[in-house]
This record gives C-alpha cells, sequence and structure tokens, in this order.
C-alpha cells in the first residue's frame, strides 16, 4: 500500500469493466462503450481513434497499430499487425544517389502506408458488437466540438510546433502558436474523414476522395505513393510471441516489432540477482543499462520484416542471453557496441480495456514521432507518421529501406499470463524506451512486489544516444556511482515514457493503473 502522506495515485478498482489510457476523456468513451452493451475491442478502438483527437501529436488515423488480445473466455492470445509498408516504387539506391546516408524525417520518403485503419476495421467486423458507426461516434464529436488542452498534451506540443508543414500548422496550430491549457482542439478534416469511415469502413480512408487526398498531398513533395499503394494495404493476424519466466509468462507482438527485445532483455537480467538489489540502487541500473545496450544491439542487427528475415528464434533463445549477460562488468561500461539512437520525442498512445465477459485488449497506436512527418494532407489534414524512418540505408541490410517492406517497429502492446491464465494486458509508450520499460516494469512488480500503480509511478533510466538519462527520482548517491563506473549522465530531460496496465486479480476484480507522466487514467465500473 502507498505512503498516504505522499503525493500519488491509488490503483483503480472495479468489477464490471475497465479502460486505462493515457486520456482521461478517452478512457471515458471507452468505459460509456462498454456500458452501452460493447466489448473490450469496441471500447479499445473507441478510445484509441479518440486519443488522436486529444492527444494529436502523438497518433492519428495517418499512423500504425499493433494489439494483442484475448477472447472471452479464453485464455488463448492473438495478434493482428496494423504496420503499413513503404510504397511499391520505393528505392534505397535512389535516396542513396541523393547522398542521403539515412531516411530524413519529415520527408515523404519516411511516410509508410498507414495501416491502422485497416486493421480497427478488421478488429471490429472480426471481435467487436456494436460496429465502426458506434464506435466511431465519440471521437467524430469531440473531432467536431472541440478537445480542451491537457497539460501533458500542452508541454509536448510547446516543442514540436516547427514540425509541421504549412497544412499541418493549419490544421493543428489553429491559435497560429503552441496551445495553452484548457483551449479547445477541434479537426474539422478528421470529421469527414471518420464519417466516410464509419459509412464505408477501410473503404471510406484506402480509396475515393479520402485516398486520393492524401496521395496527392505526398506526391506534391516528391513522393513514391500511388493510390494502388492505399488501396492494396492490408493489416493482418499473425501469432504472439513469448518468454517464460519463474512467475510469469510474458506474451509480446513479433517482429516487425520490438517485443523480442523485451523478451532477450528479461532473458539476460535472469542471470544477475535483481531481486537482492536496491530497487533504485547502483547495482540494479547498472545491469539493466549495459543488458538494454547489448539486447537493443541484437534488435539492430536482426529484427526487420518477418518476410525479409524473422530474427524471433534468435532474439528469444536462452543462449543468446546467456552470452550477452556474460558480458557485462560490474566496474565498467561497455562503449563499443552500435548505438541505440532515435531522435526525440517519439510518440505513441496505448490503451487496455477488459471487458466484463474478461476480453482483453492491449492496443499501441502511433505516428512515430512528435507529429509524425510533419506532414498533413492538405483537404482534410491527415497526419502522416513517419515510420519509414524505421528503415536503414545501409546495403543489403535485413532493415533496409525497399519496396512493400515493413520497417522496424518500436511500439509494442503486451500480455501476461501467470498459470496459464491471462492475468495482465500492459503497455509502456515513449519509443525505443519500450522495452526497457516493459521488463522494468515486470521486474518492479515480480522482483519488489510493488503493485501495479506503484510500478508505474517509480523513476525510470535509460540509455540513449550515448547517455544514460535519469530521473530525478533517484538519489544523489547513485547517480554518482553510476557517473563514478563511466556513465555519461542526462538528467535534463523530459520524464521518461508512459504505460497503462490492468491487472485480473484472483477473485476476479479488475485493478487498473495509469502512469503519472501522461493526462491519463484508469477507470472502471
Amino acid at each position: 500500500m502507498r505512503d498516504f502522506h505522499l503525493p500519488g495515485r491509488s490503483s483503480v478498482l472495479a468489477e464490471r469493466g475497465m479502460c486505462a489510457t493515457s486520456h482521461p476523456l478517452a478512457a471515458q468513451a471507452a468505459v460509456e462503450i462498454l456500458k452501452n452493451g460493447g466489448n473490450a475491442m469496441d471500447a479499445a478502438i473507441a478510445g484509441a481513434v479518440l486519443l488522436g483527437i486529444c492527444e494529436p501529436q502523438m497518433t492519428g488515423i495517418g499512423g500504425d497499430c499493433f494489439a494483442l488480445f484475448s477472447p472471452a473466455g479464453s485464455n488463448e492470445i492473438k495478434s493482428m499487425n496494423g504496420s503499413g509498408i513503404a510504397p511499391k516504387l520505393a528505392n534505397a539506391d535512389n535516396l542513396r544517389a541523393q547522398g542521403l546516408k539515412s531516411i530524413p524525417l519529415n520527408s515523404p520518403h519516411a511516410v509508410t502506408i498507414p495501416c491502422a485503419i485497416d486493421a480497427f476495421c478488421k478488429l471490429s467486423n472480426n471481435w467487436g458488437k456494436l460496429g465502426l458507426d458506434r464506435i466511431l461516434q465519440p471521437a467524430i464529436h469531440y473531432a467536431e466540438h472541440g478537445v480542451p488542452i491537457a497539460e501533458r498534451v500542452a508541454y509536448d506540443l510547446a516543442e514540436l510546433t516547427e514540425n509541421l508543414n504549412p497544412a499541418g500548422r493549419d490544421f493543428y496550430l489553429p491559435w497560429g502558436r503552441a496551445p495553452k491549457v484548457g483551449e479547445l482542439f477541434a479537426h474539422p478534416g478528421q470529421v469527414k474523414v471518420l464519417k466516410e469511415i464509419a459509412k464505408y469502413g477501410r473503404d471510406g480512408f484506402y480509396t475515393g476522395e479520402v485516398a486520393e487526398d492524401m496521395v496527392t498531398s505526398l506526391q506534391n513533395l516528391g513522393g513514391s505513393h500511388t493510390i494502388s499503394d492505399f488501396a492494396k494495404m492490408e493489416a493482418f493476424y499473425t501469432d504472439p510471441i513469448s518468454g517464460k519466466f519463474p512467475d510469469y509468462e510474458l506474451f509480446e507482438h513479433p517482429p516487425n516489432g520490438q517485443g523480442a527485445t523485451a523478451i532477450l532483455l528479461a532473458n539476460i537480467l535472469q542471470h544477475f540477482p535483481v531481486s537482492s538489489m536496491d530497487p533504485f540502487g547502483f547495482e540494479r541500473t547498472h545491469i539493466e543499462t549495459e543488458a538494454t545496450k547489448l539486447a537493443y544491439d541484437a534488435r539492430n542487427r536482426l529484427i526487420s520484416d518477418p518476410q525479409v528475415f524473422d530474427a524471433t528464434s534468435k532474439m528469444t533463445s536462452e543462449q543468446l542471453a546467456s552470452d550477452l549477460a556474460a558480458k557485462i562488468n560490474m566496474n565498467n561500461v561497455i562503449s563499443d557496441i552500435s548505438s541505440i539512437t532515435e531522435e526525440v520525442h517519439k510518440d505513441t498512445v496505448y490503451i487496455t480495456v477488459v471487458d466484463k465477459d474478461r476480453m482483453s485488449v492491449s492496443l499501441i497506436y502511433s505516428i512515430f514521432h512528435g507529429f509524425g512527418s510533419g506532414i498533413a494532407s492538405e483537404k482534410f489534414g491527415i497526419l502522416f507518421q513517419n515510420r519509414g524512418a524505421g528503415f536503414n540505408l545501409t546495403p543489403d541490410h535485413v532493415n533496409e529501406y525497399g519496396s512493400q517492406k515493413r520497417p522496424l517497429h518500436t511500439i509494442i502492446p503486451a500480455i501476461v499470463k501467470e498459470q496459464g491464465l491471462v492475468k495482465m494486458p500492459f503497455g509502456v509508450m515513449g519509443g525505443q524506451y519500450q522495452a526497457t520499460g516493459h521488463v522494468r516494469f515486470l521486474s518492479n512488480i515480480y522482483d519488489y512486489g510493488m503493485d501495479i500503480q506503484t510500478a508505474l509511478d517509480s523513476p525510470r533510466s535509460f540509455f540513449e544516444n550515448g547517455s544514460l538519462r535519469i530521473e530525478r527520482g533517484y538519489n544523489e548517491s547513485t547517480v554518482q556511482k553510476l557517473s563514478d563506473v563511466g556513465h555519461s549522465i542526462e538528467q535534463d530531460i523530459g520524464p521518461i515514457g508512459g504505460a497503462q496496465a490492468i491487472k485480473i486479480c484472483e477473485n476476479g476484480v479488475l485493478e487498473g493503473a495509469s502512469d503519472p507522466r501522461k493526462d491519463g487514467c484508469a477507470l472502471g465500473y
């Protein structure tokens, strides 16, 4: 139990159904869907699409998603890959001929075909109860009438205004500047698009007037996208991957997401007595940091579109984990390793819902960087993701930019089982941090006995761009020890990630938790 003398929040408890996500209006909309006869899939999609209005810098219908879910009355976990492909005409040689060493974040070359909408349509048709028309109504309402800008949203937007193209500034900065907390944001262009999707399903997005707007806007900037690329875009079901540990089994989305990285990292940490260490002390932080470097280096070398190379068996092997664990030394840091780099503001939303029949949904939905590519379509203001920046331009690399390929993705939903039973859908936002965030969250619970809200509240650290980023919740002596052993410390940073979780307790009660680093909450009924 938390110390009620100190600031914090309690876990939310409810019996019938629950949603946890990063914005209160989306959580409320999801719970209302549950109350009105919808199931967890209906509620998750309704809340996710609304998050594109509530947190437009984080996600939107021009992005991608991944989902894990367990059907009502079942402990089977299913997986949906809603990540988009590069255009058919994408060619790495052409970009290298322009002198490019990587794919520019704010260029049309970074725009893969948005796939989230096709995934939502499939999931709704196959697993929902209410239909798209009903579950899109909350997003349509708020897109038309506006959402008050929340505090974390205002914090993010203040640093991102330069990322938008002229159409993007018109649609997403109607004030002519970064917004202030409480100002209303509406998106009339998206009202039209959402109504088309509600009426015609995926064809309302991938064909006709909406698709023509997207293609024309990208081609005008030099993109190779075609109407055919959009018309043929399809999400698909796949099989989740898992790692078994003494107290739980962790289910992740398979590549091209980085879920296998979380399993590898957890396997590496099994070689150390983590539970005997101070949870926020030098030893745990140092070991986790070094293990992260090694696991992410393996990710960068191996994970790509699985149709090119399937890295699952290698990344989840205990032998690889053992080999990497042996490289960790308590007295110095690993420096000779490919850098873990990614531009700041890796923006994503996550939503989890469990309903009265115990269908569980773990869904993550993103446009990648803050405001994605920064390119909005000219007519409807659809903001495009820049997931193509997840490719590289290294000749013959498994993750090389190329025609109709899917890039490495950082976004990963997760579900935990205990003794074969679905126990907890959860997710961690924050770009690169997500795999490390999954493992730290679970370690907080299973190694240190924290409840799920405390596990989210606890301070974080993460190695990125050559430095160990440490939140201010760590004490000075720990930070000094880390510096002394050779870590380059950075503490003038924003919050690291964000997360949500719902635990199904032994008596059937639902326990929800929401990260204080975001504006959101867990709500139940």
